[in-house]
């Protein structure tokens, strides 16, 4: 399912992005944004038709574009594909850091029974993008598993960055670099069998 992008989608969620932790990912939230950008807080019905899980989408690639423009900055080409990821996801959480409540607010959301289809979409987006950011092209089964190991793994490393306090996210890297080595040693087993 692809998700609808539009400038004006953007700055809505910009807008709101100060409003969420007080507020949580509600209609009050993107009200209070759209306000602050002097627009009609109605707007949001036509902005973000399934309202505030919708909203936590569409923010959520906004991040992920980010992310890649962020990393096209940067020179990752001479980094192996480990490296990328590795990189890739610390950018994704650096660029987050600002937005730490919204990011745990956007989780809590997106964990109630009824937003699991969404939360699916969302990691699988940035599975995708993280991917797509490293260069990867395959187009066989190896898309899925890659997209779907990457997903386990950024899902993980970003519920320990939500708890970690240490300075620059310092232990947030250290469990990143295990869960990595963790699936390099799985796929080179996986390779011998």
């Amino acid at each position: 399912m692809m998700i609808e992008r539009s400038e004006e989608r953007d700055q809505a969620l910009k807008a709101a992005l100060p409003h969420v932790p007080a507020l949580g990912w509600t209609r009050a939230a993107l009200s209070a944004g759209l306000a602050d950008l002097g627009r009609d807080p109605l707007e949001q019905d036509w902005l973000f038709p399934r309202g505030p899980v919708e909203a936590i989408e569409a923010w959520c690639d906004l991040a992920d574009r980010e992310m890649a423009e962020a990393a096209a900055a940067e020179d990752l080409e001479s980094l192996r594909i480990p490296a990328r990821i590795r990189r890739l996801v610390l950018i994704r959480l650096e660029q987050a850091a600002p937005a730490r409540e919204a990011v745990r607010r956007a989780l809590a959301q997106q964990s109630l029974p009824w937003n699991l289809a969404s939360a699916a979409r969302t990691v699988g987006r940035t599975a995708d993008a993280i991917w797509v950011a490293a260069g990867d092209s395959s187009n066989d089964i190896s898309w899925y598993t890659r997209r779907a190991t990457l997903a386990a793994v950024y899902g993980a490393t970003l519920a320990f960055w939500l708890q970690d306090e240490s300075p620059d996210a310092e232990e947030t890297e250290a469990f990143l670099d295990r869960r990595l080595a963790g699936l390099a040693r799985f796929q080179r087993r996986k390779r011998k069998a």
